[in-house]
């Protein structure tokens, strides 16, 4: 007793973890863990760096024609040339800044749409969600990639403005709905109904309240985004219905097919960008599985073949 009697006291609280900073912690110490975030990381990473500093690095123009007709890989040519003696290495590096920047642009203008449309949606109801809601319906039955051939088909400026503006308008529906479902259920949840009788303002509720809440579900959607973005401008560009004087992976693939690269055995002028959209969709592919763990605990400690069935399961549903 006496030692504790003498033992003296502090007036300064002993600092408590937050538990917001304690949940930070978690989620960014699993991100960085994360092997499937790590590897996407890793691979958006050198394809950000191809598209940003790759071209400055490169001093032989992509377009420059030469008497290397039809050259395989080589000392010279790494990549080997085309049909007209074209630098196929340089024109993956200058390439990736209009395939990468265009799909990275595109997915962050579509779920921006989604984000506002389905939150909008789903907190304001009444005749606002029945407007919507019928908007994000009619573009939902409306098969995608048909409409946005014929969008770009019929538009006269054929560039990456318009491939743009046609991905964007006919990619914002599915994602709308879904954040539409997510903002309906946390609408009246505890903490939005302390925060609306504190007077908070809708504003404030719906994009500091509820969208918080929603961050993975947007990552997520954004990063499948990006996927179709860069997939779908391949595929107009492949078809022709984009700028085919521009150099990107998409006129790339319409050039090797115009000129019959396969059949003249030119494999290296459609492997190197088909590869490129390859890999760069499976590192995005990567790190949205990461983000289904981060936001999903009960996938964490599931083994690979359980994890595996209940992620199809959670998409069907």
């Amino acid at each position: 007793m006496s030692a504790l009697a003498n033992t003296p006291v502090s007036d300064t609280p002993t600092p408590l973890s937050s538990p917001t900073s304690s949940r930070l912690h978690s989620f960014l110490k699993f991100w960085v863990m994360n092997r499937k975030v790590s590897l996407g990381s890793a691979i958006l990473a050198i394809f950000l760096l191809m598209a940003i500093i790759g071209p400055a690095l490169i001093h032989q123009d992509p377009n420059a024609m030469t008497n290397d007709l039809l050259q395989p890989p080589s000392a010279a040519h790494w990549l080997g040339t085309t049909q007209t003696g074209q630098d196929v290495l340089a024109q993956v590096i200058v390439g990736a800044r209009i395939s990468v920047f265009m799909g990275l642009a595109i997915g962050l203008v579509t779920t921006t749409i989604s984000v506002i449309i389905g939150l909008l949606s789903g907190y304001f109801g009444g005749w606002i969600d029945e407007f919507l809601s019928l908007a994000s319906n009619v573009f939902l039955v409306i098969p995608t990639l048909p409409l946005a051939i014929l969008m770009a088909a019929f538009i006269s400026y054929k560039g990456v403005l318009t491939i743009g503006f046609v991905l964007t308008i006919t990619g914002w529906s599915w994602s709308a709905r879904i954040l539409r479902a997510q903002t309906l259920t946390w609408r009246g949840r505890d903490c939005v109904e302390a925060a609306r009788a504190s007077g908070e303002s809708l504003w404030r509720i719906v994009f500091f309240e509820i969208f918080p809440n929603e961050i993975a579900i947007v990552a997520a959607q954004f990063l499948g985004t990006v996927i179709y973005a860069i997939l779908a401008e391949t595929g107009l560009e492949y078809l022709g219905l984009g700028d085919i004087t521009s150099i990107s992976w998409g006129t790339m693939l319409y050039w090797a097919s115009n000129n019959d690269a396969l059949m003249r055995g030119a494999w290296w002028w459609f492997i190197a960008p088909g590869l490129c959209i390859a890999l760069l969709g499976a590192g995005l592919t990567f790190i949205n599985f990461g983000i289904d763990e981060i936001a999903n605990p009960r996938l964490r400690g599931m083994p690979k073949l359980k994890r595996l069935k209940a992620k199809l399961l959670h998409k069907e549903l």
